[in-house]
């Protein structure tokens, strides 16, 4: 009996030697010599897309020292020629070559970076750069102002399959003036494939039942209080809409921190040009509804939040400083990932 027991035994060594040597699973790895190789293994050129990550960022800095600069009443003919002279000066910097297009009551200033693939649509970007008589405007629409001058900076010397182009508008205060002189040259406007328009992007408030809504206006609350953008947009180009309902994202190597700064997108499709809902008509995206472009209006909603609309104190110390910042980041991604696609803008209908 004895030497069976033996026997037996002298059989399971030799089987556990042979699988030790024959079975991977039993393979002694050198997990801490992996472990300690981990932080070599990462690659180390990072600063590479952190450079291009940085270049994707708006700076805070330069908005607001845009809106500093725009610090002064845009309303009389000298005002706006000085704030024309600024936008010029500005964009040239930055290597544009912005051009003065005059109508009879006033002057857009137009500028173009041609885009690599030249059957694609252009995306248009614009913002009214006139005020109302007695306020400086920081607001209502230096904001816009500064944001399209990041634009010009961040995305100047990026190339996009698409041609991005810059109309900064006179005369808005008085009636849509400058938006209307320059969709009336038609020609232009056959190779657009759809504009964004801004009016009003930095001001937030944080208070409860400081937001207002526009009577007549489906419009689902996201919030109690006026810390959100809203895009406006019609029903027959929801393409541009839907840039807007992406996850607002800063580009994909930054961190989850940085994201959570954007403010909430409240994106409204408009039907039937904004006919039964006049309050949507407000701004300059309107000229570009009437002749069949798709454009969206992005906006704070104006006086239907902030107490400084067309006031004396619609001032620089009045826009607030973080959410001024995610509003232009947010513009900045959205034209960016129009910029980048080609596809149709129009609505499809449903198959």
């Amino acid at each position: 009996m004895r030497k069976w027991i033996w026997l037996m035994l002298l059989v399971l060594m030799a089987v556990a030697v042979v699988g030790s040597r024959g079975n991977k699973f039993f393979e002694q790895r050198p997990s801490p010599a992996i472990v300690e190789r981990t932080p070599v293994e990462t690659p180390q050129p990072q600063p590479e897309s952190k450079e291009v990550e940085s270049a994707l960022q708006v700076s805070t800095d330069k908005l607001l020292t845009h809106i500093q600069k725009l610090n002064f009443q845009r309303y009389t003919t000298k005002e706006r020629s000085l704030t024309r002279t600024y936008i010029t000066t500005e964009l040239t910097k930055l290597g544009w070559k912005p051009k003065l297009e005059k109508f009879s009551e006033g002057v857009n200033i137009f500028a173009e970076r041609v885009g690599t693939n030249k059957a694609s649509k252009a995306i248009l970007v614009g913002a009214h750069y006139d005020t109302v008589a007695l306020s400086p405007g920081a607001d209502d629409n230096a904001s816009g102002v500064a944001v399209m001058l990041e634009i010009a900076r961040l995305l100047g010397s990026r190339p996009t399959p698409r041609t991005l182009q810059l109309a900064f508008f006179d005369q808005e205060e008085a009636g849509l003036l400058g938006s209307q002189a320059f969709v009336s040259k038609t020609a232009r406007l056959q190779n657009l494939g759809g504009a964004i328009v801004m009016d009003m992007v930095g001001y937030a408030c944080y208070t409860t039942g400081c937001q207002k809504y526009p009577a007549g206006l489906p419009v689902t609350p996201i919030s109690d209080k006026g810390d959100f953008l809203v895009v406006v947009g019609d029903t027959e180009h929801l393409p541009l809409l839907s840039a807007f309902q992406k996850p607002q994202m800063l580009p994909s190597t930054s961190l989850d921190k940085e994201k959570s700064n954007l403010p909430s997108v409240l994106t409204l499709p408009i039907p039937f040009k904004g006919l039964l809902t006049p309050d949507t008509l407000r701004s300059d995206h309107a000229p570009f509804w009437y002749q069949g472009v798709g454009a969206v209006l992005v906006t704070d909603t104006a006086n239907l939040r902030t107490p400084h609309y067309h006031q004396p104190s619609d001032v620089p110390v009045t826009i607030e400083r973080s959410f001024f910042t995610g509003a232009a980041q947010i513009v900045v991604n959205a034209t960016i990932d129009l910029l980048e696609k080609n596809e149709v803008l129009e609505t499809r209908p449903p198959s």
